[in-house]
């Protein structure tokens, strides 16, 4: 059986293994001593013959040969080939073990899931248990010397009481090649079958759960058989067993002690024992024997697992458990702590100081916080932190996309104006609606916009419910505009019928007085375009719609962009029209009307609001239906 010493090594004291060294039964001195005993008899051997046996000249051959050994021994690899080796064989070793099929499960879920206390039920479950015990047996028997030694034929297995005669008489009829341990599986799958066609196996779950945990068992019987079949290559465990070999047999010329009279350096002491080389050949070739112990756990040496006494056990165990152990239980009574909201197991006088520590609640149980960081902090202040925060980030993101929107200075000559009148088109259809207006055309506009490139384009927050301003390139701003449902475009035919000044304190009233923009604002340089009379609409003052801090309207909203033509340079300067969404549009005026304008922004200059010069050419403009040409 294999040597247990678990108990004596349970408690780590001082020299607390000093005992186990003095074991015989599983000792690497019982494993190793005859193959150390022959290398100290080799050793001594060459020593001798050396010192006495040797003249003069022979002398010095062999120790520049002892030399040479010595010198080319330390390039063999002994540590890296031992100890991969080693460790391959024992990951093997326990994996074998843990393959070993073992009965618990089935018997569980047979004695609770087979009902029948009569003679047939007690039938139908030993004979199932009987046969998961002789695929474990056959299996066993055909990996085990032990195993096989004690059950060399088929007549041992019946007379064992494993199978019957008609059971044998039936596996023998079945000629296979191959390694028959399975059958008795099948016969379980089938006599299960039964059991559930009678009703003794009550639902499918059962079924189900007994034919997976059969399955089960099987597989760790052919994980055995393959272990057995499928062993370490054969090369690699030659090669570790000639390098230990080899090793040794230079180090007994190599490890001699020369003539210290020679003066050869590192042998100025002649001990005749080689301590230090005795030493290393009783790890080395110890190791060696650990891997050859364990290669294969299923012979005879000490440390092998005892297969007999598993084929014992797990056979009386699993018939215990499936015939009478069934339906029997002990009589249920209320436990020692009923009433006890607290239970807790009486210690002895050994144990007594368990007692006296403290229960485990947790690495942070201990852990000392200062007063006055343990105080809640108000969420409100944390709110309305967060609010500021989102809000000056959403007001530079909004000033960060204005400013991104400026166009470049080349391709405006017919894109700006083209894009402008589309959208001015555009914003005359939102207000009123044409039937005549598709999507078709909408979508040809919006492609319009895109075909020019995105120097131009207009900011993507236009919409009907939204306040807009206009930039230009100079960067001062123009004015804030409302909603594009309450902007109203007049035609050249309206403007004639009601006076121009009553229109313009009407809507003078209807402007909130905001003050005027600092002078930064207005700073850019002067051109000329003449693109009409542009007026704008202010909406009144909205909660719903949020105007950043650097948005500061014009407060005369009669005066908003007049455009002063001025001698055009020699180099052709870029126009920047960007949105403008609440736009008043009228035919180009006449020369006389032209003058007017001009004075009205002279007026607009000297009032000190925003002024927005423009350099550029215009070529064509169409505004409120018309088109114009300069």
């Amino acid at each position: 059986m294999t040597v247990t010493y678990t108990a004596r090594v349970a408690n780590a004291r001082f020299c607390g293994f000093s005992k186990l060294l003095l074991a015989w039964k599983g000792s690497i001195y019982k494993v190793l001593y005859k193959e150390f005993l022959a290398f100290f008899a080799m050793y001594t051997a060459i020593s001798i013959t050396y010192r006495f046996l040797l003249v003069d000249n022979q002398k010095r051959y062999f120790e520049k040969l002892s030399i040479y050994c010595n010198h080319y021994a330390s390039l063999i690899p002994m540590s890296f080939v031992l100890g991969f080796y080693v460790t391959l064989i024992v990951n093997r070793w326990w994996n074998q073990y843990t393959s070993i099929p073992l009965p618990d499960r089935i018997m569980c879920i047979l004695s609770g899931g087979v009902q029948g206390g009569d003679e047939h039920g007690r039938l139908l479950r030993r004979t199932l248990m009987r046969y998961a015990s002789l695929s474990a047996l056959l299996i066993l028997r055909s990996v085990s010397t032990a195993a096989f030694k004690r059950f060399p034929t088929m007549d041992h297995v019946v007379e064992a009481g494993f199978m019957t005669r008609e059971e044998r008489k039936k596996f023998e009829s079945l000629h296979s090649p191959y390694n028959k341990y399975w059958i008795p599986c099948v016969w379980f799958t089938n006599l299960a079958s039964v059991a559930r066609c009678e009703g003794r196996i009550k639902d499918d779950n059962t079924y189900k759960l007994l034919l997976e945990e059969l399955n089960d068992f099987r597989g760790k019987c052919s994980m055995l058989f393959h272990y057995d079949m499928i062993s370490i290559p054969l090369v690699y465990t030659q090669v570790v067993t000639l390098a230990v070999y080899s090793f040794f047999l230079v180090c007994l010329i190599g490890r001699q002690f020369l003539d210290p009279a020679q003066g050869y350096p590192g042998h100025d002491l002649d001990l005749y024992v080689p301590i230090f080389t005795l030493l290393q050949f009783f790890f080395y070739a110890g190791w060696l024997k650990v891997a050859e112990q364990l290669i294969n756990p299923f012979g005879e040496d000490d440390d092998d697992f005892e297969t007999n006494w598993l084929i014992d056990r797990n056979f009386q165990v699993s018939m215990m458990a499936v015939d009478e152990m069934y339906g029997d239980l002990p009589m249920m009574e209320r436990d020692r702590y009923w009433n006890d909201s607290n239970p807790r197991p009486p210690y002895t006088a050994a144990t007594l100081f368990i007692l006296r520590k403290p229960s485990f609640q947790g690495s942070t149980f201990d852990m000392a916080i200062p007063k006055e960081e343990m105080h809640f902090q108000p969420l409100e202040e944390i709110a309305e932190n967060l609010e500021e925060s989102a809000k000056r980030n959403h007001n530079l993101a909004l000033f960060n996309r204005l400013l991104g929107s400026a166009p470049s200075p080349t391709g405006f000559m017919g894109g700006a104006l083209r894009r402008t009148s589309a959208q001015l088109q555009r914003l005359t259809r939102s207000v009123s609606p044409d039937p005549s207006f598709s999507e078709a055309e909408d979508e040809e506009e919006k492609s319009l916009g895109r075909s020019v490139g995105t120097a131009g384009s207009m900011p993507s927050g236009l919409g009907l419910e939204t306040t807009q301003s206009t930039i230009c390139s100079c960067g001062g701003l123009i004015s804030t505009c409302p909603p594009l449902s309450d902007v109203e475009f007049h035609n050249q035919g309206e403007r004639d019928g009601i006076g121009e000044g009553e229109k313009m304190k009407e809507k003078e009233s209807q402007v909130p007085k905001i003050p005027p923009p600092t002078p930064q604002a207005s700073t850019g340089r002067r051109s000329h375009l003449p693109l009409g009379q542009v007026k704008s609409h202010f909406c009144s003052s909205n909660e719903n719609h949020s105007v950043p801090d650097f948005f500061q309207p014009i407060s005369d909203a009669g005066k908003v962009m007049t455009l002063k033509q001025q001698p055009t340079s020699s180099k052709a300067e870029a126009v920047c029209l960007l949105t403008v969404p609440s736009l008043e549009v009228s035919a180009f005026p006449e020369n006389s009307e032209r003058k007017q304008m001009l004075a009205d922004s002279q007026w607009l200059a000297s009032n000190g609001q925003v002024q927005c010069h423009c350099a550029g050419l215009a070529s064509e403009v169409t505004g409120s239906g018309s088109k114009v040409k300069e």
